[in-house]
């Protein structure tokens, strides 16, 4: 199962609901997500984010984090051990996985951002 994810992956988009299950522009990813993960035998890197120009007076969502990763064919686990920000380092970040044919569909844990519950999906494309 794991053998599938290795390689180079394409942030294709990020769909976003609300806790009714109603579509939402995502309060992280705005419309335009951009995004490479890469899985190799035994870690993973991701980058990810916003691609908007900084808002005025500040900077759009932008994260990036690596460490050892496991997957059992449903559940995907990085144990991260360098992040951007730093709060991600020491915490296991678990993905929901899906297939769309050769996509890949990455469900993290609804969050709370800016007082709106966000249910998000990534969708992957593998590139190489």
């Amino acid at each position: 199962m794991q053998d599938r994810l290795i390689g180079i992956w394409r942030l294709l988009e990020v769909r976003a609901r609300d806790a009714e299950g109603r579509p939402i522009e995502s309060a992280e990813f705005g419309p335009a997500p951009i995004g490479t993960v890469q899985f190799g035998e035994e870690r993973m890197m991701a980058a990810l984010g916003d691609s908007r120009p900084p808002a005025a007076g500040g900077t759009r969502f932008w994260v990036a984090y690596t460490g050892p990763w496991r997957f059992d064919g449903a559940v995907l686990s990085t144990r991260v051990d360098a992040a951007h920000p730093a709060n991600r380092i020491g915490t296991d970040q678990v993905r929901q996985v899906r297939w769309e044919g050769e996509r890949v569909v990455l469900t993290p844990p609804p969050r709370l951002v800016r007082g709106v519950m966000n249910h998000l999906e990534l969708v992957w494309e593998k590139v190489a």
